[in-house]
């Protein structure tokens, strides 16, 4: 006796609930995503093939825009604080204890120590390279980083925490900025500090990419 055939029937999903809850989770996260504001120091750094990491603590950053412009900024609250006290007592910077309060909540600083108050007063949203002056380092005797340097050392021994020191230089500064910002820095006798830079695959073919090949140790 011959099997009897069952009516095939094509099976039909109701899609429209799930294009629905997509449709929801595409709102959502298109209402709840903030996009990364605009930095305040623009710089744009020049390529390396070192992946060695920058440290993220108790870091000192030295910034040189393109225009020459230097910037510094730190991490550590209680070194901030410390270094306000410093720049206070022996440079006359004159801050009240609520610019102090300032001082220590301000990401970084652009101006030279005479025009502190007046960087510290400024609404965040002018805070920008654009429209400071920077510190100056211009040359040898107007070159106000060594102040800064001396002054940042001094308040990271005192509160005792390690100084990481890193220079973030733009692809289109000039050397005398950098040669002034290094001097500073040998003048406090901090001869150790790393750059950043924007990381690369290694060229094909160099001695460097063979090494790497052949699984040598190569120094960062």
């Amino acid at each position: 006796m011959a099997r009897p055939k069952i009516a095939r029937k094509s099976t039909v999903v109701d899609m429209t609930a799930m294009c629905d809850v997509a449709f929801l989770l595409l709102s959502f996260f298109i209402l709840t995503t903030k996009f990364k504001p605009d930095e305040a120091i623009s710089v744009t750094t020049p390529n390396s093939v070192s992946a060695k990491a920058a440290p993220e603590k108790d870091v000192t950053l030295v910034t040189i825009t393109k225009d020459g412009k230097v910037f510094i900024s730190m991490n550590n609250d209680a070194v901030k604080e410390e270094l306000a006290k410093q720049l206070n007592q022996n440079k006359g910077a004159g801050l009240t204890p609520a610019e102090e309060k300032a001082f220590v909540k301000a990401s970084f600083y652009g101006a030279p120590i005479s025009q502190l108050k007046s960087f510290l007063n400024l609404p965040l949203d002018q805070r920008t390279d654009a429209n400071l002056p920077g510190i100056p380092a211009k040359d040898t005797t107007n070159n106000e980083v060594v102040d800064w340097m001396r002054y940042i050392v001094t308040a990271h021994a005192n509160t005792n925490e390690k100084l990481n020191l890193i220079v973030k230089g733009d692809n289109l500064a000039k050397y005398p900025q950098f040669k002034n910002v290094i001097a500073a820095f040998k003048k406090s006798d901090e001869f150790k500090f790393q750059m950043i830079t924007n990381p690369e695959g290694v060229p094909t073919g160099t001695d460097l990419w063979k090494k790497y090949m052949k699984g040598d140790k190569v120094e960062q």
